[in-house]
């Protein structure tokens, strides 16, 4: 699937003046990252039990 194809997200936490932010799109298969100021860059992804991980290790637990 495509960057273009995928159902692309901000946080809740991104702020409203444009500036650092990702996007994550979610599908059975992965967690889908990219740039939100560089959305033609290629994406990366990486599978849910990663994602986990690293939500978990983000959120400090």
């Amino acid at each position: 699937m495509s960057g273009t194809q995928l159902a692309w997200f901000k946080s809740s936490y991104s702020g409203t003046a444009g500036d650092n932010c990702v996007e994550v799109a979610v599908t059975e298969q992965a967690i889908h990252v990219r740039d939100s100021k560089d959305v033609v860059r290629r994406t990366f992804a990486v599978g849910r039990e990663g994602w986990a991980h690293f939500v978990g290790f983000a959120a400090g637990s």
